[in-house]
């Protein structure tokens, strides 16, 4: 398990190296990685090249068979991989919460023969594992439910701050809600000139208020969206103001998020210097239980997460599909991502369930998306509506960032003071 696409290149490379000087011949190997890897200039390095043609969707087969013995991974089957002869696992990778969870356990699967496991961990701490670990070890508690007076607490709040007007909402929900035959080509146009407005009001706000706001509206959104699949409310106009809000919160203008720096390309890894440092066990014991958190507050919401490259997603989908999206186009990916990130009803099914089991609320929430944001990439939205191989590739990568990235978030800002 590799901390980068690069390092997976690297030991692919190191590991074959060795067992050709030893002159080992039972012992292969298989990289796991996405899209393309250039270590040096002129040098370009894909998952199918290195494994000698064979495909992504025969690697977990063939590694099953008894020609390979040693599977290097970055970034990939740490959740969803049942191959029950796995035994050993090596981490260079820094794991932490249900991450960690969910890596470590691709171990769990019984087979003929198989009487135990082994983990050598290069990067994590006991603690750490351990922590991760406890809440699940017995029955999991959630901390706070969603309840629906909370809805009312939202609409509240949001009608204080006047950025919209009540009859605004009116005036949107008469031509939302016009029947399909009464419909018109200008109805669309009409909508947005009425949330050109609230647009408007909304820039006025200092920036703290803005990204409060901003946070409520999602929340009111996710709630509403999450409690109407269970709750039949007969108010219509949290339906009417629910409406309203869908299409409001993209026309708000998107708070600056400065460049990540990367170090790749100039820090390289030369030589490991192996030494023993402490040994214990990691026990749980019965009655250890945790709780999951399940956040319906709405806070400020600032960004304090590394942002993660998307361009690799535009690499995928143009190996795979044969696309010439650009790297432009990214930020079509990156906006879904951010505004997904934000999503309280997003973050509560993030918390509460494994990343297999936040498919199921995930991906129905991601065409909600991408239909919002139809207007600002005709391109991708189109592809991603008719194609279905297409779809299942761009939703598993942006789950599985959404998903860590909600997790990552909800622990830093349990350690925070204050």
């Amino acid at each position: 398990m590799t901390s980068s696409r690069a390092h997976a290149v690297r030991y692919k490379q190191e590991f074959d190296k060795y067992l050709a000087e030893k002159g080992y011949t039972d012992i292969k190997t298989l990289v796991a990685f996405s899209g393309t890897v250039r270590l040096d200039v002129g040098d370009e390095y894909t998952e199918v090249g290195m494994n000698l043609g064979i495909k992504e969707r025969q690697l977990p087969e063939r590694f099953g068979s008894d020609e390979f013995q040693v599977l290097i991974v970055a970034e990939k089957y740490q959740t969803g991989f049942d191959q029950p002869m796995l035994h050993t696992m090596y981490v260079d990778k820094r794991l932490s919460d249900v991450q960690a969870v969910q890596t470590l356990s691709r171990l769990n699967r019984t087979a003929p023969g198989k009487e135990d496991t082994f983990v050598l961990d290069f990067v994590n701490e006991t603690d750490e594992i351990q922590k991760a670990f406890r809440p699940y070890y017995e029955v999991p508690l959630v901390e706070q439910q969603a309840e629906p007076h909370q809805l009312y607490d939202l609409q509240a709040k949001l009608a204080a701050e006047q950025v919209y007007h009540g009859n605004e909402v009116e005036e949107f929900a008469k031509v939302f809600f016009k029947p399909k035959n009464m419909q018109t080509p200008n109805d669309h146009a009409q909508m947005h000139r009425i949330l050109d407005f609230p647009v408007e009001r909304f820039g006025n706000l200092e920036l703290e208020k803005q990204e409060l706001f901003r946070n409520q509206l999602t929340a009111f959104r996710s709630l509403y969206a999450f409690l109407s699949q269970i709750i039949p409310f007969q108010d219509s106009d949290l339906e009417k103001l629910y409406s309203f809000i869908r299409l409001l919160i993209p026309r708000l203008p998107k708070r600056s998020i400065g460049p990540g720096v990367v170090f790749d390309d100039e820090v390289n890894l030369k030589y490991y210097r192996l030494q023993k440092t402490s040994e214990g066990s990691i026990s749980l014991a019965p009655g250890d239980r945790g709780a999951v958190k399940a956040p319906t507050a709405v806070g400020t919401g600032e960004d304090h997460h590394e942002q993660i490259e998307l361009s690799r997603l535009i690499d995928i989908v143009n190996q795979r599909f044969g696309t010439e999206f650009k790297p432009a186009d990214q930020l079509f990916f990156d906006q879904i991502r951010e505004e997904a990130v934000a999503d309280t009803h997003i973050q509560q099914a993030a918390m509460v369930n494994s990343l297999e089991n936040f498919k199921y609320v995930f991906d129905k929430a991601l065409e909600g998306k991408f239909i919002d944001r139809m207007d600002q990439n005709q391109e991708i939205f189109a592809r991603y509506m008719n194609d279905p191989a297409f779809a299942t590739v761009v939703a598993e990568f942006l789950r599985k960032q959404v998903y860590e990235q909600i997790r990552a978030d909800a622990k830093q800002e349990s350690v925070q003071p204050g």
